[in-house]
């Protein structure tokens, strides 16, 4: 899915993550396209839909 405000390509896992939790979408909608590029990367290293939920319930760390 790409973000029209930025234009950035999200990895799946992260776009399933973010959909069932609204809270974590619209806190990465406002995020910077820097910020939103920092989160992606990070998902490079998440190799379950556990540890993916986990790590988009703790976006609020990173605002």
């Amino acid at each position: 899915m790409k973000n029209p405000i930025h234009n950035i390509e999200i990895p799946l896992g992260l776009n399933m993550a973010l959909a069932q939790n609204l809270d974590a979408l619209n806190l990465f909608a406002s995020m910077t396209y820097a910020q939103q590029q920092m989160i992606i990367d990070k998902t490079h290293s998440i190799s379950s839909k556990q540890e993916m939920q986990a790590f988009v319930k703790s976006f609020p760390d990173f605002m």
